[in-house]
């Protein structure tokens, strides 16, 4: 399989600005592309006739034992700094939940970030120097590869492909972009927004190939509870945790958002070498100094009842994903398959390659909300993603009798 060299595409100067004027801002910053998930929603957010899926959240809100945590922390007046790498309580209550589902992992190898995107971009800040080649695996959240850009990297992407609707790695083509000037490799599993995920096997490959290298490996498993297979023995999706050994060069992030419901809490944490984490407390402290206090509390009590909170929701995750995968299916045109974890169906629909207009004519003309395929990867055009973490199936089977309904209208992108 070809490796895509250049797989975020880069606009021009701003309006008003050419190339003989000096930029205000980096141009990597200033070239980066704004959400397309955005550009639909904004065109859609405050209609109360939209049923909205285009967002990577669950409509429920988070458990009342998690929000009390916060309140009484607030009322005790807990609204000063915390330590930079996070409250030893949390970091324990983290280690313990970690170790639990992965063998040991010690305090001294976790940091507690502001949320999982505020993990990866402190671990794209602590790895990568500009000019640095980094390769990605997508299609992908696109904060993934954009923060490799923010920093300056040179970045190849390693497309998975479909195969009857299930997206598959090419293990050779992704060995053979990761050389010994690579960096890092970023890899999302379970993946946003395709479901595919990598097995313990493939992962053993992907290390013991990057420790030959010397590459950093990014590991983004954020979905890793939201996992609906049998066959891993910890209930929740192969890890890169499982087959590595401390000291290999490997971060992982992780966060309270998919399988806590605290999307908007912000926060997360990452799992070092021993040796990066007080480093990587000093660049905590110059990007957001610490999470705060009574979020961390909040998410010591998400951590202490997870066996009442997690179980519950992946159960009713997997019932949303087996509600609506029969009703797309049964749709002519669509071509979709289940989706091993995560919380999205990814499908395509024949006769309509451009999925970011597919979505906004959706929006308009169905009151469906969508997230357009071409959002993650070029690869992905004619592709959308549907949340299916909805509290109310009825919504998910009237989301499909819109989308049935506006097919027949526009059998085609010619119509």
């Amino acid at each position: 399989m070809q490796v895509v060299t250049r797989c975020v595409h880069l606009s021009l100067y701003d309006a008003g600005m050419n190339k003989n004027t000096t930029p205000f801002m980096r141009q990597a910053v200033m070239d980066l592309e704004e959400s397309r998930i955005r550009e639909v929603a904004n065109a859609g957010m405050g209609r109360p006739d939209v049923l909205a899926f285009w967002f990577g959240e669950s409509d429920e809100v988070t458990p009342d034992t998690v929000r009390q945590a916060a309140i009484d922390s607030l009322q005790k007046g807990e609204t000063f700094y915390a330590h930079n790498l996070g409250l030893p309580e949390l970091r324990e209550a983290v280690s313990d939940y970690m170790s639990a589902l992965h063998g040991p992992i010690g305090v001294d190898r976790l940091a507690i970030t502001s949320g999982g995107v505020n993990a990866l971009m402190l671990a794209a800040q602590a790895l990568i120097d500009a000019g640095d080649d980094v390769v990605a695996v997508t299609p992908v959240w696109p904060n993934l590869t954009a923060q490799a850009l923010v920093m300056g990297a040179n970045l190849k992407c390693v497309p998975l492909r479909p195969v009857n609707g299930q997206w598959q790695l090419d293990m050779a083509a992704l060995k053979a972009a990761i050389t010994p000037v690579t960096r890092m490799l970023i890899v999302n599993s379970p993946n946003n927004p395709t479901g595919w995920t990598l097995s313990r096997a493939e992962q053993a490959d992907i290390l013991a190939h990057c420790r030959s290298t010397g590459t950093w490996v990014l590991a983004d498993e954020v979905y890793e509870r939201l996992y609906y297979e049998t066959d891993t023995a910890n209930g929740c999706a192969p890890s890169f945790l499982d087959v590595s050994e401390p000291e290999d060069r490997l971060v992982v992030v992780h966060s309270f958002s998919k399988s806590f419901l605290m999307t908007g809490w912000r926060l997360g944490w990452l799992v070092m070498p021993a040796a990066m984490t007080p480093h990587m407390g000093k660049l905590i402290e110059f990007n957001t100094s610490c999470a705060s206090v009574f979020t961390q509390k909040a998410g010591v009590v998400a951590l202490q009842n997870t066996a009442d909170i997690t179980p519950r929701v992946v159960a009713h995750l997997k019932t949303c994903r087996d509600t609506l995968l029969p009703l797309l299916q049964a749709v002519p045109g669509v071509q979709v398959a289940p989706a091993k974890g995560g919380m999205y169906a990814f499908f395509r629909l024949d006769g309509h390659p451009d999925s970011v207009q597919t979505a906004k004519r959706l929006v308009a003309e169905a009151g469906l909300g969508l997230a357009p395929g071409e959002a993650f990867a070029p690869e992905a055009a004619g592709w959308l993603r549907w949340c299916f973490a909805s509290k109310d199936l009825a919504r998910l089977a009237q989301g499909v009798e819109r989308l049935k309904t506006w097919l027949r209208l526009n059998p085609s992108a010619a119509v």
